[in-house]
């Protein structure tokens, strides 16, 4: 049996070359360029496998694998003056894990199907134009995955006593998956690239994620950006938050995506999982055309108006309301502004606490039917609403105020209380509040 030797894994061949210009994509020709990317498709070669026994001895060593390139990934990243940490450190973690993984899956695959893990890529391509950054950290990153597999197939050869064939069918499949990966990257970068039209456009989505950055940013650097941007930095703002991709869309819009064209001074991430846009002064009289806009675009939450440092505040506030939206527990058919729906808000924060101390307040009139639950809650809370006023009751809930007498006796048949601690009083509303809104019926209307 022939021995492996070092030259079945020559360093010179380690470098995995990302941008490719032998695929050429479906509306360009070869070697066209947008930026510094080459737009390519995927490689249409299938890959060549190895068989079942060869992925299960390296599946054992995955995790040690995925270890080791992350070690090196982190230090030439703090080498480079880029330290990982944060949300970004776990995001690599994981890139590399399903890299890893799905490169030993493969192996024992006839067909392997590269999708997945292409659409992976495309999206890291995408979110490095979208942040300003070139591709050179996945491009590193590729290569020194690269460098230590080859490095591990070597020891790998030696330990089981593969032959140099097995070994360059290793490198070779290892050199063909990271190409795709590559590729996908690369488009996913130029598909974005050619979506930031100008550079205008970039200096504006940086001064977009530069405010909704936590922590906040200070002043300076807003101001900074802002006049970077040529966007004049306004007095207040609020975010709204849209219905997240993947979500039906409007039916006023006969199934068509709206229209995006937005005033010039209102900035947006169309490509964000939850999209959203940064209204400047949205309670000024000039934004008499937002309402008219955002019921175009479909389901939407307004955040609560803050000073411009505290972005972040609004579109957290206004993610938490549409996620309500999505769920049926508030109206989609027109805008919804976070501010008017507090109680409930703090409800849905507290959903799974709520769920155990109302089964232990309200737990004889929880287990009747909705047609007779659903009644009494709603007197209950409206009665708590109104100061105990049973006449101002009915006429909210247009009953009678016997009517309104009968339940409430009923509820302290069945509870024991109809909620006059005061110790209590708050927070049995909240959770009123929340119940009713959650079986996907309207709360109380005050007139």
């Amino acid at each position: 049996m022939d021995k492996p030797t070092n030259s079945s894994c020559h360093e010179g061949e380690l470098t995995c070359r990302v941008i490719r210009e032998e695929h050429p994509g479906k509306d360009e020709p070869a070697g066209t360029r947008r930026g510094n990317v080459t737009v390519t498709d995927p490689p249409l070669v299938p890959l060549t496998v190895a068989g079942p026994p060869l992925s299960a001895m390296l599946r054992p060593h995955l995790a040690d694998a995925v270890a080791e390139i992350e070690r090196q990934v982190r230090q030439q990243s703090l080498d480079a003056g880029r330290p990982l940490d944060g949300d970004y450190a776990q995001v690599v973690h994981e890139v590399i894990h399903e890299t890893v993984a799905f490169f030993v899956d493969s192996l024992a695959q006839e067909e392997p199907d590269v999708g997945e893990l292409a659409a992976l890529y495309f999206r890291l391509g995408t979110e490095a134009a979208r942040r300003g950054r070139g591709l050179d950290r996945l491009q590193t990153a590729l290569r020194l995955s690269s460098q230590v597999a080859c490095r591990r197939f070597i020891k790998d050869a030696y330990r089981f006593g593969w032959p140099k064939e097995t070994l360059s069918h290793l490198t070779d499949h290892l050199f063909e998956l990271l190409a795709r990966a590559a590729d996908a990257g690369a488009q996913g970068y130029a598909r974005q690239q050619g979506h930031m039209a100008s550079d205008r456009e970039r200096r504006r989505a940086r001064l977009r994620d530069l405010l909704v950055r936590e922590p906040a940013p200070a002043p300076e650097a807003i101001a900074d950006q802002a006049r970077s941007a040529e966007w004049k930095v306004p007095v207040s703002l609020a975010v709204v938050a849209l219905r997240p991709a993947g979500s039906p869309l409007p039916a006023q819009n006969g199934g068509r995506s709206p229209n995006r064209v937005l005033p010039p001074d209102v900035l947006a991430d169309w490509e964000a999982p939850a999209p959203y846009l940064v209204v400047p002064d949205p309670d000024s009289a000039g934004r008499d055309w937002l309402p008219a806009l955002l019921r175009r675009l479909g389901p939407a939450a307004i955040g609560p108006t803050v000073p411009p440092e505290r972005t972040a505040t609004s579109l957290r506030w206004a993610r938490h309301t549409i996620a309500l939206v999505e769920r049926g527990i508030l109206d989609a058919d027109r805008p919804v502004r976070a501010a008017d729906h507090t109680a409930l808000l703090a409800g849905a924060c507290a959903e799974d606490l709520i769920d155990t101390t109302a089964t232990d307040t309200l737990a004889p009139l929880l287990a009747l039917p909705p047609r007779r639950r659903t009644p009494l809650l709603a007197t209950l809370l409206t009665y708590l609403q109104c100061g105990d006023n049973a006449v101002l009751t009915g006429e909210r809930l247009h009953i009678h105020e016997q009517t309104v007498r009968y339940r409430l006796r009923r509820i302290t048949e069945l509870t024991g209380h109809t909620g006059h601690d005061p110790a209590h009083r708050l927070d049995l509303m909240l959770t009123l509040t929340w119940l009713i809104h959650a079986e996907g019926r309207e709360a109380p209307r005050e007139r």
